[in-house]
């Protein structure tokens, strides 16, 4: 979460009298995350979350993650709701972007992960790909691999020529290898943004996943290799390998991995490090100096990414 876009209060107030849950009594930017800009949203009712959707999420695109949540709630996944107006609407308008008004979801991320934690993200994350498969409706990744090659070409000329030297030539081999919907893996409705601040836990139980807007049809081991680079790793590029064996335990205790999502799990891993590089490294470069959001610091992602081209077969996860 961030906030590029402000609102005032009463303009919030306004908006308000469009919803049933009461009167605004406080309106407060949350910092983190870099994609939306959000507001925590104190009502006479409760706690709500309110969302303005900046320009990278297409704005066709907004039914198809409102509809998805809703899915995934009603099949006991615990995500966020988006909250009707009084005409039934999900999505408004507010200083000029589409916006939207979400239930709070209770919990928060771990101060400290722990392995216990990493079979709980398995666990929920395959029973989320098991249910996925019944929503019908496809949505392309837009931050796929057909995508990698113009994010580091936006990068060019911005003071990190040596970063892009290195990673370039890695970037077409992993564009190489990366296998087609056609080899036959499963695919589904994945994530494919599960960091620790994504996934929140109440008295050391998973209360549900935050975030959806990197949500799409993709292959469910891909969305697994980016929980593994984003869980399982120290900020220096050690990999954690207990972290790594609980999660892929939680996993397959309720999803066994196919041999070839085994097989492939390597070229995902990089793939995933690559993508978060890529895209950090994006943001970087483009965030304005105006926005309530630190952009992420690229480099861990190169360690990890670094990480993977040595180490290509990690038996030891399973």
């Amino acid at each position: 979460m961030a906030v590029y876009t402000n609102v005032s209060e009463q303009q919030v107030s306004s908006c308000l009298q469009n919803y049933p849950i009461g009167q605004l009594v406080r309106l407060k930017g949350i910092a983190q995350g870099v994609e939306n800009s959000n507001f925590l949203l104190d009502t006479t009712q409760g706690k709500y979350i309110l969302t303005l959707y900046e320009k990278r999420i297409k704005r066709e695109e907004l039914p198809w993650y409102m509809d998805l949540m809703q899915f995934f709630a009603q099949h006991h996944i615990r995500c966020p709701l988006p909250v009707r107006t009084k005409e039934g609407e999900c999505l408004i308008e507010l200083n000029e972007r589409p916006a939207a008004i979400f239930t709070f979801l209770d919990g928060k991320e771990v101060s400290e992960i722990l392995p216990e934690h990493c079979f709980a993200l398995g666990v929920s994350m395959a029973r989320m790909h098991q249910v996925g498969l019944e929503f019908k409706r496809n949505k392309k990744n837009h931050v796929g691999p057909d995508s990698w090659n113009a994010l580091l070409e936006k990068s060019v000329n911005h003071g990190h020529d040596d970063l892009i030297r290195e990673i370039d030539p890695v970037l077409r081999k992993i564009i190489q290898s990366w296998p087609t919907r056609q080899e036959g893996l499963p695919v589904g409705q994945i994530h494919a943004d599960l960091f620790p601040d994504n996934v929140f836990f109440q008295d050391n139980h998973l209360s549900g996943f935050i975030d959806f807007y990197f949500a799409c049809t993709d292959f469910l081991a891909y969305d697994l290799a980016i929980a593994l680079n984003a869980w399982c790793f120290k900020e220096t590029g050690e990999y954690l390998v207990e972290r790594a064996r609980a999660l892929v335990a939680g996993y397959q205790s309720v999803r066994i991995l196919t041999e070839k999502e085994r097989l492939l799990l390597p070229i995902f891993k990089m793939g995933a490090a690559l993508r978060f590089l890529l895209t950090r490294l994006h943001d970087l470069v483009y965030t304005p100096s105006t926005a309530l959001v630190t952009p992420k610091d690229p480099q861990p992602y190169l360690y990890r990414l670094r990480y993977h081209q040595l180490n290509k077969v990690e038996t030891y996860e399973f």
